[in-house]
């Protein structure tokens, strides 16, 4: 696989894991994931989708898409910390709970996705050596 597809993989799969992520707190909170007119759901993710965005602009994500250390964790980091700011300046709710719930939540999905690829890539090479 070359390393561009590789890296619209990771961002689709990030994509995905972060609208899934705003679905679970929709759905857990609201009772109804897209919300009224199918808007709650975009109203939830986008603040998260922006910070995703700005997380592998700032880490280069594209160079190295799937290392839980050198992309994963800024791209959380960045996800979390954007995504919160972006919430309170649009008006949504950052609770510090919110905040612990979804900074684990998207520690397992953004970096914990990188970290089983890591540990199956390793074993597949010491297997074949």
């Amino acid at each position: 696989m070359t390393i561009r597809r590789a890296a619209v993989l990771a961002l689709l799969l990030d994509v995905v894991l972060v609208v899934v992520f705003a679905a679970i707190g929709r759905a857990t909170h609201d009772g109804d994931i897209l919300g009224p007119g199918g808007s709650g759901l975009a109203t939830t993710a986008w603040p998260f989708l922006a910070g995703l965005l700005i997380g592998w602009i700032v880490s280069r994500g594209w160079r190295r898409p799937a290392a839980p250390l050198r992309t994963g964790l800024p791209v959380w980091a960045v996800t979390l910390v954007a995504g919160m700011l972006l919430r309170a300046l649009s008006g949504q709710g950052v609770a510090l709970a919110f905040v612990i719930v979804a900074g684990i939540t998207l520690l397992l999905f953004l970096v914990g996705w990188r970290a089983i690829a890591a540990l199956v890539a390793r074993v597949r090479v010491s297997r074949s050596a």
